[in-house]
């Protein structure tokens, strides 16, 4: 075998000299120009990491069968949390970033144009193979405009695939113990309109929503990511989380939830330093700014059906007792003393 040095392995060479100021081509050197360089190939670097550890969780997903009690879906977990460190260690990035001052920026930022973020066609990728639909998007008109076409085409393949949501939709739906405790959800629906408040009457018009198979009816009502039994399927694993057989597939709703969490937190953060560095002016890219961003940060919730599951809890003492057949399938499988072998 072939010896491996660590500056071949890591192609250094191609890696360290790929900062090219612009500042430096125009002869009028800018010192900050340099770590704006390195942080936004660093967020490229991650983006395709992220998408590389998402990617394996969807070809996982769609297989034929997934068990639910094999190594399968812990790897899957375990994938989407490493997700989200990365996710944490980028906002933690803009920290440094901001060591940049306004004017640090001004000393190059003209000659960026019309050079932007908004650009990245690995983030907005990475977006749809998580589940946003070109609907769901804040500025549509020019989300790709400023993107080459070859870059245009790789977005529009992603788009073309059945991104993670859905995937995860298949698998809330094939889970079994909804038509084994079969009385459950009637129960249970009886019991959260009972603990409902008079401020809280409407909650029972979206749980109703929710949770039932009607599609949207009006025009203006988003496209539902999830369908009336995966919604209950996966209430059903956030009410009975406590038992062993749902403690992983509570810990895949609660990463995807965080997937969310972090990458809203890193559009908030984003927002608040584009407005700390140009104020209120155009971007370089020609989006408008902060405003943008804004727009983005409130629109961009991917798993916000998930999300609002957690207006539908009620506390533990008041769920419905599950029949003893469903207890025993749902807790740890112990076989008889006589099948043990010392």
């Amino acid at each position: 075998m072939k010896p491996v040095h660590y500056a071949d392995y890591l192609q250094l060479d191609k890696i360290l000299g790929a900062q090219q100021p612009e500042s430096e081509l125009h002869q009028m050197p800018a010192h900050d120009e340099m770590l704006f360089i390195i942080i936004h190939q660093a967020y490229e670097l991650w983006f395709k990491q992220i998408m590389y550890e998402v990617e394996s969780v969807n070809r996982i997903f769609k297989q034929p069968a997934l068990n639910d009690n094999s190594p399968e879906l812990q790897t899957i977990v375990h994938r989407l949390q490493r997700s989200v460190t990365i996710l944490k260690l980028l906002v933690q990035q803009i920290d440094v970033m901001e060591t940049m001052t306004p004017m640090d920026f001004l000393d190059f930022r003209d000659m960026l144009r019309p050079a932007s973020g908004f650009q990245s066609w690995q983030f907005k990728a990475l977006e749809a193979r998580l589940g946003l639909q070109f609907g769901q998007r804040h500025g549509q008109e020019y989300y790709i405009s400023q993107l080459r076409p070859e870059q245009v085409a790789l977005i529009k393949q992603v788009e073309s695939e059945q991104p993670l949501i859905s995937l995860v939709n298949q698998w809330l739906e094939r889970m079994p113990f909804l038509e084994e405790a079969s009385s459950w959800f009637e129960e249970y629906a009886t019991v959260y309109q009972s603990s409902l408040t008079e401020k809280e009457k409407a909650n029972w018009d979206a749980f109703q929503a929710m949770f039932s198979e009607r599609a949207p009816g009006n025009a203006g009502e988003p496209v539902r990511q999830l369908s009336g039994r995966a919604s209950r399927a996966a209430l059903f694993i956030m009410l009975y989380r406590g038992y062993p057989l749902l403690q992983l597939p509570f810990q895949l709703l609660n990463v995807l939830l965080e997937i969310d969490e972090q990458l809203s937190t890193w559009r908030y953060r984003h927002m608040n330093m584009v407005h700390r560095m140009i104020g209120t002016r155009v971007g370089t890219g020609g989006s408008t700014g902060k405003e943008y961003l804004k727009g983005a940060v409130d629109k961009h919730y991917i798993f916000r059906e998930i999300a609002q599951l957690t207006s539908f809890l009620v506390e533990r003492r008041r769920l419905p007792v599950l029949d003893p057949a469903t207890e025993r399938r749902l807790g740890f499988s112990v076989p008889p003393k006589d099948k043990i072998q010392a």
